[in-house]
């Protein structure tokens, strides 16, 4: 049984291991999480690094970090460096265990040469192309190579020539020799090593035939002494492929157990189009905030604690799904609310000036961090005869039920005084530049003489004290719920959202925010989350919006 009482509820993979355990299959546990280092990683991959260390955590085992580094063409330190932070972001350590597929490409040669020998591999000639054509269909058997039967010798002499770099990309491949017949297509002859003249990021030059991750992925997790090989779906029908290369070699066999993947609408989860994202310009990098990366919720302000709830959240099930954005952001409402401090900021600022207040006054309010957490203490805020407010929270001619400015109108500053419009100043094309108002010096935080109340309450900043800023706005980057699957024939750019990202110049914040540190995280009253970008300069900070405050999944749960 997990020795975490804190751990997630017995899901099937729990259960599973538990009987492992009991039946004495295995006498402890071991997992791995095995990412290919050709991107970064995004929201899915949280999930599968939540389960792999989560599990081995909570049975007091071990989990190791092994790169599946197979494919020299697409991967790169870049990636393996992102790939160990955004563990560590989790709060995950992998220790001393940090593995790569290529760290065992010499036993996995001679694994091969063994099957061969053993008449269960074979060099075949066919092309890309061919080796589809010959394959079958779901209703047809797929058809032998005309190299199947080649006799051992010849399979072991042009395999080491292939080793050697004799042969162009593509001429030949190391299948294995299974079942062309097979009703499942992953053993029908599967291939096992492809011929690549390209550099790895590890090994140099030294290789030029790779394993294919079928070939790789069990006879790793084998030498390594994994006890629970745990993978998303789509590997369920490689499991039989998995076992038989176990078996045939004759080594130590771990299990394999498959979970549903983690799918997110309005969310591109294909590596490769996000590829695209980032090359093509779309967006700032792999860590722009739009993307679901790792790397990108964190520089939006997401929290690891937000990301582990909406993990548990979900859940783990053998069914895929599509997860609706929205939980991902009631998740991070929730952490931030308990953690972010309270401050004020001016998106789109409109002057206003209180003439009977007096000329060259400043007045210290105390202002309350965070309601949820008395120990985060209080602030003060200056406050002036200059102010700004939001734009939008004033109506020359407002609608009904209208609580906010308006001609006449009094509302309450929050943390200051009460404020009625006397005047409004346009410019010559009408548009209003400033606002003319009195307040009430007997009003201050909310108190009156009269005990009169006000329903309308904004935030401001004090304009000789305002700091400039510039805040960014994000919405979905995709306009459609699935990205990643469109109708033939459409090119999937075009649903690229053209408003995912709104950049605002000359936003005003409080002071207390000029030197706010990359990364922190803030509530802007009445407008939503926000966090210090790493664009900022000093005394010129730019903000994210990590999610606004008005929370749709809250009222979903409720309805249900």
């Amino acid at each position: 049984m997990p020795d975490n009482e804190s751990a997630a509820a017995v899901d099937f993979i729990r259960a599973a291991i538990e009987e492992d355990l009991r039946t004495g299959r295995f006498d402890h546990v071991h997992t791995r999480f095995p990412p290919e280092p050709n991107g970064y990683l995004h929201i899915g991959h949280a999930k599968a690094i939540i389960i792999d260390f989560g599990i081995a955590r909570d049975f007091g085992g071990k989990c190791n970090l092994r790169y599946d580094d197979t494919n020299p063409v697409k991967e790169d330190v870049e990636y393996v460096e992102a790939i160990k932070e955004d563990i560590r972001w989790l709060g995950f350590d992998w220790e001393d265990r940090e593995y790569y597929a290529s760290d065992y490409f010499e036993q996995l040669y001679e694994m091969a040469v063994d099957l061969i020998k053993k008449g269960k591999a074979y060099v075949c000639d066919l092309s890309a192309e061919e080796l589809r054509e010959y394959r079958g269909t779901l209703t047809e058997p797929g058809r032998e190579s005309p190299w199947r039967n080649r006799s051992v010798e010849e399979n072991l002499d042009l395999f080491e020539r292939m080793r050697k770099g004799e042969f162009p990309d593509g001429s030949r491949t190391l299948r294995a020799k299974i079942d062309m017949a097979h009703p499942n297509f992953n053993m029908r002859d599967p291939v096992m090593y492809r011929i690549l003249h390209a550099t790895h990021h590890r090994t140099g030059d030294k290789w030029c035939i790779y394993p294919m991750y079928d070939f790789a992925h069990g006879q790793c997790d084998s030498i390594e002494g994994i006890t629970h090989s745990l993978c998303s779906l789509e590997y369920e029908d490689h499991r039989p492929l998995y076992e038989w290369f176990l078996k045939e070699l004759g080594i130590y066999a771990p299990r394999q157990i498959e979970f549903a993947r983690l799918n997110l609408t309005y969310t591109m989860m294909s590596k490769r189009k996000l590829r695209v994202l980032v090359n093509e310009g779309v967006v700032r990098g792999w860590d722009d905030p739009r993307l679901q990366t790792l790397c990108g919720l964190r520089r939006r302000g997401y929290t690891p604690e937000a990301i582990h709830e909406f993990i548990r959240r979900v859940g783990v099930g053998k069914t895929n799904s599509t997860i609706d954005m929205a939980l991902l952001e009631h998740c991070v409402r929730e952490d931030l609310n308990k953690r972010a401090p309270r401050v004020m900021a001016v998106l789109r600022p409109l002057r206003v000036i209180i003439e009977n207040y007096p000329v060259g006054q400043v007045e210290l309010m105390e202002a309350i961090n965070n309601p949820e957490d008395e120990s985060m203490g209080t602030r003060t805020v200056p406050f002036s005869r200059e102010i700004y407010v939001e734009r939008d929270d004033f109506r020359e001619n407002p609608p009904k039920g209208w609580f906010r400015l308006a001609p006449g109108r009094e509302v309450r500053l929050k943390h200051a005084y009460y404020i009625k419009v006397t005047d409004v100043i346009k410019d010559a094309g009408g548009e209003v530049v400033e606002l003319r108002c009195t307040y009430d010096p007997e009003s201050r935080s909310g108190v009156t003489s009269d005990g009169r109340k006000v329903q309308g309450t904004l935030h401001w900043v004090s304009a000789p004290h305002a700091v400039d800023a510039e805040v960014r706005l994000y919405e979905t980057l995709f306009t459609v719920p699935n990205p990643d699957d469109v109708p033939e024939g459409t090119d999937w750019r075009s649903y690229i959202n053209p408003n995912s990202e709104e950049v605002l110049i000359g936003c005003k914040v409080e002071p207390s925010l000029a030197n706010a540190a990359v990364g922190n995280r803030y509530q802007f009253l009445r407008q939503g989350y926000f966090c210090v970008d790493k664009d900022s300069t000093v005394g010129r900070p730019v903000f994210n919006r990590t999610v606004t405050l008005k929370d749709s999944w809250a009222k979903i749960e409720k309805k249900g």
